[in-house]
């Protein structure tokens, strides 16, 4: 399988302290971006192998110090298997379910192609599906998109809540490699892998608010 970066290697990029802003397809079209010191862009229309049609529009909207991250969204279904690259296909060591992780991050990293950031977010939520009867599969599909965005050089984190990563991956599993959490609803003391929280996340007015830790 595709080796991960090692976490420790990364680096943060968010000062403490600052706030920013995540957008995705749910605020395409719009013209008038939030405000905030750095700016966290969808790179999906809310599943795997979908695209956020303004992903570039909105990212040439963002604040550039840090550069925008992005972020993605995974999930486990057996029916993407018919989205497997030849490339996770061959690295996959017959893992399925980590090949379908990995083309999800390889499918996002093409429709972000040109894009530089500062690092990549898993978007890790129960809206989106999972196994709910074999959690492995989960945790190998979610493995498999780390690996995969770790090839890039840059650190990768997981935006989830606690509950949720509980419900989808059985709550104490942390992905080899991952360099950190961002944690909706929660705070910066409040970790749901053995990673540090480099975000939390409100939403207030319709936009979601981002605090750097």
């Amino acid at each position: 399988m595709v080796n991960a970066l090692p976490a420790a290697a990364a680096t943060d990029p968010y000062n403490s302290g600052t706030t920013g802003y995540d957008v995705s397809y749910p605020q395409c079209p719009g013209t008038t971006p939030p405000t905030g010191a750095f700016g966290i862009v969808g790179v999906n229309h809310g599943r795997p192998f979908t695209v956020n049609t303004c992903v570039g529009t909105e990212y040439g909207a963002a604040p550039r110090s840090p550069l925008p991250s992005l972020y993605m969204n995974a999930a486990y279904s057996g029916a993407y298997r018919r989205n497997i690259t030849s490339g996770c296909s061959a690295a996959s060591g017959g893992n399925q379910a980590w090949a379908i992780g990995c083309s999800e991050a390889e499918y996002s990293l093409q429709h972000a192609a040109g894009l530089s950031a500062a690092m990549w977010w898993l978007d890790v939520e129960t809206a989106n599906s999972w196994s709910s009867g074999n959690l492995s599969l989960n945790q190998s599909a979610i493995q498999g998109a780390v690996d995969r965005l770790n090839q890039t050089g840059l650190p990768v984190g997981v935006y989830s809540t606690a509950s949720m990563w509980k419900t989808i991956t059985g709550g104490s599993f942390t992905p080899n490699g991952l360099a950190a959490d961002w944690v909706a609803a929660g705070s910066c003391s409040t970790p749901f892998t053995s990673s540090p929280v480099w975000l939390t996340q409100s939403t207030s007015g319709g936009v979601d608010h981002d605090t750097a830790c």
